[in-house]
C-alpha cells in the first residue's frame, strides 16, 4: 500500500492566519491525500467490500407526484467496483463510515492528520478522531444539516458546491441540534429558500479541503462528474461542553418542559447537563441504532439509474 512520505505536509499551504481561523471561520486549504494511494478507484472499491453493513450508508432520490423525497438502500451483493459504477449513472450517495474502525492503514492517515492539525494550532487538543469516505453521483445533492462534531470535508475526485450559513439559532436552533443528538432525527433540519440569500458558496475541487465553525449549517451540491470526498471529524473540550450542555437542555426540554434554556459551554452548569446526558443514555432513552429503519432501493450494476427499489 502506498503511504505518503512522513517528510510531505498533508496540508500544502498552510499560513501563519489558519493558526487562529481554524474552527472559528471557514477555511479552505490543500491538502496531498490523493498522493497515499488509499483512494484509487480500485482501493474504493476494495474498502467498499470491506465495509461492515451497518457502516455503509446509501441515499438515493425519489420523485412521486413531483414531490422529491429521500430513499435509503443496501448493497446487496454487488462488487465495490461496480457499485462505483452505478453511482457514477445514478443519484446516489454512499456514505462508508468510521473507515479507522475496522481498515488501520485509513487510521495511521488519520492520526497524522490531526497530529499536523495540533502542531500548527496552539493548543488544540483533539480526541475521538473519525473518518469516513463519501462516493456520489454527479449532480447528487446533501440537503441542509449540521454536524455535531468538529468537521472538515476533504476532495479527492469530481468537484462540487458547498453553501455555507451562518451557524445562529436564524439558521439552526437549539432544538434542532438538541433533536440531532438524542438520535431522535437524522442530521437533516428545515430548509427556506431565503437561507441561500445569507449562503456563503464555494467550490472544492480535487486537492482542497474545507473546514467550518461548530454547528454551521451547510448543504451541498455536486457538479457534472462523480464524486469522491473524505470527511473527518473531532472533539475538543470545547466541542464536548457545548455537546454536553445542548443533549442536557434537550433532556430537561422533555422531562420539564423547561424553556429558554442557556447554551453557553461554560460555567457550572456544563457538569450538571453532563451529568443528565449520561443518566437519559445509562437508562436507555436515548434512541440506539441507525435512525434510518427501512430500506428502499437496493444497489443494482445492471439497472439504468444503478438501483432497483425494492417492496
Amino acid at each position: 500500500m502506498n503511504a505518503i512520505s512522513t517528510k510531505t505536509d498533508i496540508i500544502s499551504n498552510w499560513q501563519k492566519q489558519h493558526e487562529i481561523l481554524f474552527g472559528q471561520q471557514a477555511i479552505k486549504l490543500n491538502h496531498t491525500l490523493i498522493d497515499t494511494g488509499l483512494f484509487t478507484r480500485e482501493a474504493l472499491g476494495r474498502l467498499i467490500e470491506r465495509c461492515p453493513p451497518e457502516e455503509l450508508g446509501l441515499v438515493s432520490r425519489r420523485t412521486v407526484d413531483g414531490v422529491q423525497s429521500r430513499m435509503f438502500g443496501e448493497l446487496g451483493e454487488t462488487s465495490g467496483l461496480d457499485a462505483i459504477d452505478a453511482i457514477e449513472r445514478g443519484k446516489i450517495w454512499m456514505n462508508i463510515r468510521r473507515v479507522m474502525d475496522w481498515a488501520p492503514e485509513y487510521r495511521s492517515l488519520l492520526e497524522r492528520v490531526f497530529a499536523e492539525f495540533e502542531n500548527r494550532v496552539p493548543n488544540l487538543k483533539t480526541f475521538k478522531h473519525n473518518l469516513g469516505v463519501l462516493i456520489s453521483s454527479p449532480k447528487a445533492e446533501v440537503f441542509y444539516h449540521a454536524d455535531i462534531q468538529g468537521q472538515s470535508l476533504w476532495q479527492i475526485s469530481g468537484s462540487k458546491r458547498v453553501y455555507l450559513y451562518p451557524n445562529n439559532s436564524a439558521f439552526v436552533s437549539p432544538e434542532s441540534i438538541e433533536k440531532i443528538l438524542l438520535r431522535e432525527t437524522d442530521e437533516d433540519m428545515a430548509f427556506k429558500s431565503w437561507h441561500d440569500t445569507y449562503a456563503t458558496p464555494f467550490d472544492l475541487n480535487p486537492g482542497e479541503m474545507t473546514t467550518w465553525p461548530l454547528y454551521a449549517p451547510h448543504r451541498v451540491d455536486n457538479h457534472d462528474s462523480l464524486n469522491v470526498s473524505v470527511t473527518m471529524e473531532h472533539w475538543t473540550k470545547p466541542i464536548w461542553n457545548t455537546y454536553a450542555v445542548h443533549y442536557g437542555n434537550g433532556v430537561l426540554r422533555r422531562t420539564l418542559g423547561l424553556k429558554n434554556l442557556s447554551t453557553a459551554p461554560q460555567g457550572l452548569h456544563v457538569y450538571s447537563k453532563a451529568a443528565l446526558a449520561f443518566a437519559w443514555k445509562k437508562l436507555g432513552k436515548q434512541e440506539t441504532g441507525d435512525v434510518i429503519k427501512q430500506r428502499g432501493f437496493r444497489i443494482d450494476a445492471d439497472a439504468p439509474s444503478g438501483i432497483v427499489e425494492l417492496a
